[in-house]
């Protein structure tokens, strides 16, 4: 197990030990954080990273692997265009996490602010709490989970991602629309839960949403909605 104590060595050090081919397998401790940016950032391995505080902007941005805990709150940008691996925050993140991440699996067990998802490719989000606005904006694929509410624009301009949503939605963004929750779509809602460590929540609560592919091609009388 290696121990990195950010009060005293700097991010840099922590993010260039993850990046050495002989992390694949270890442990990582990681202390007092105290908000700084950028923390377990590129990670390239197999490996436990665990950091013990809130960390600042993106933090697990580019993994691709590593399985990254925080123990506190995260900044904006959390795993950003993450690959691979699995991140998981213990309390709330800020704007824009998983943006643009391409796989993978993020659990916030908090809420997470405003554009939640946004340009997702591929990655599977899990948010215990709730989630703010214009969240999934232009989500290509992938899935994201909510147990809780979402602000306003759902969706807005989505592509082929799945959205379920337990509570309520404030509103749907531009071509975004409820769809039919059938059995795949619970299955797939259970194996994400399971994964995320989330056994109090009944899948058939949740509603679906998704794109009405109406602004796939350029439609002269959805001009406005461009």
């Amino acid at each position: 197990m290696q121990e990195f104590d950010l009060q005293d060595s700097g991010v840099r050090d922590l993010n260039s030990a993850l990046h050495q081919a002989d992390a694949e397998g270890e442990s990582f401790v990681v202390a007092n954080p105290g908000g700084k940016h950028n923390v377990a950032a590129g990670a390239m391995f197999s490996c436990d990273v665990s950091v013990h505080g809130h960390v600042g902007y993106y933090c697990a941005g580019m993994n691709k692997n590593a399985n990254i805990t925080v123990n506190g709150n995260a900044g904006p940008g959390l795993a950003e265009n993450m690959m691979s691996g699995k991140v998981r925050i213990k309390g709330n993140a800020s704007q824009y996490c998983a943006a643009t991440a391409h796989g993978g699996l993020l659990v916030v067990e908090g809420n997470a602010a405003a554009r939640c998802g946004i340009s997702m490719k591929g990655v599977d989000i899990v948010v215990r709490g709730s989630i703010g606005h214009m969240s999934a904006f232009m989500a290509q694929t992938g899935c994201l989970i909510v147990c809780g509410d979402a602000g306003d624009a759902l969706g807005d301009s989505i592509y082929e991602a799945r959205l379920y949503v337990r509570g309520s939605v404030k509103s749907l963004g531009t071509d975004c629309i409820e769809k039919p929750l059938d059995d795949e779509h619970k299955k797939e809602i259970s194996y994400l839960l399971k994964q995320a460590a989330i056994d109090d929540v009944d899948v058939d609560e949740f509603k679906r949403y998704g794109s009405a592919r109406e602004l796939y091609h350029f439609k002269i009388d959805n001009v406005g909605a461009y």
